[in-house]
């Protein structure tokens, strides 16, 4: 059991958000999105482009991936045209008996559970990717250890701990640990990106350019238009090739792809 960190006397600000639209409708609204769903038509919705990453905390790969590259996505609001997902796994195996290991050892399935948790119980992916770039900032450090410092200064308080503490976290992992499982093709190394249904494979490092592709939208970011023109305000984006391979693909656990 993890024992609830103190909590911080200080609170975080929070962003707002528009309410829904349909929270409190009139009659016209009604009878409008009525006549929308007998038409065959729908209301307009923002189009995302979903980016899934699949992943294992002490992977120092996958960290410099998020710490690095994937923090990008918040830079200019591309953020805005993707639908983030993040699935804390990676090369972990299931045993027979249902017990899990991981590639790094017991502390990577601890904080694979916590980073699990947090992604279920706080929907929102600015909270999310605070917590987790947090975490694998501190990975990168040789100071993971300290990961609970991280609730605290990204406002999150002690729920994750709690969630991991009654089981859930574990319950999540199985779950990611079957959805990685199921990918066709299947995963070869972390961090291993898809882009719309699109494994990158080995050209994870370009995944920006595989979002401005796909975003079918007419609200494009600045991102995505420095790309389309040639503007190279991005190349600070690191090209690493590095992963973490999975234990049947590589002589090595970590190594660079060529």
């Amino acid at each position: 059991m993890i024992m609830a960190t103190s909590q911080s006397t200080s609170s975080s600000s929070s962003s707002s958000y528009p309410s829904s639209l349909f929270a409190n409708p009139n009659l016209t609204t009604q009878l409008l999105f009525l006549w929308l769903l007998l038409s065959g038509l729908s209301p307009v919705a923002p189009q995302k482009v979903t980016v899934s990453l699949y992943y294992e905390t002490l992977c120092p790969y996958c960290a410099t991936f998020i710490v690095d590259s994937l923090s990008k996505l918040f830079r200019d609001n591309l953020i805005s045209i993707v639908n983030l997902r993040l699935i804390p796994w990676g090369n972990g195996i299931v045993q027979s008996d249902g017990s899990m290991v991981c590639q790094h050892g017991p502390d990577e399935c601890l904080l694979n559970a916590i980073e699990a948790c947090t992604i279920s119980i706080f929907p929102d992916t600015v909270r999310q990717f605070n917590f987790v770039y947090c975490v694998e900032w501190l990975m990168l450090r040789g100071r993971h250890g300290e990961w609970s410092r991280c609730l605290q200064s990204t406002g999150l308080g002690n729920a994750p701990i709690d969630c991991y503490n009654r089981g859930y976290g574990n319950q999540l992992e199985r779950r990611n640990a079957d959805e990685t499982a199921g990918l066709n093709p299947r995963h070869r190394f972390v961090p291993w990106v898809i882009v719309d249904n699109h494994p990158l494979q080995e050209d994870f490092p370009n995944f920006v350019s595989y979002i401005c592709k796909a975003y079918r939208g007419n609200q494009q970011p600045a991102a995505c238009r420095a790309l389309s023109a040639g503007d190279f305000r991005y190349s600070d984006i690191k090209v690493d090739h590095s992963v973490c391979y999975t234990s049947g693909n590589a002589p090595n656990v970590t190594s660079t792809l060529q």
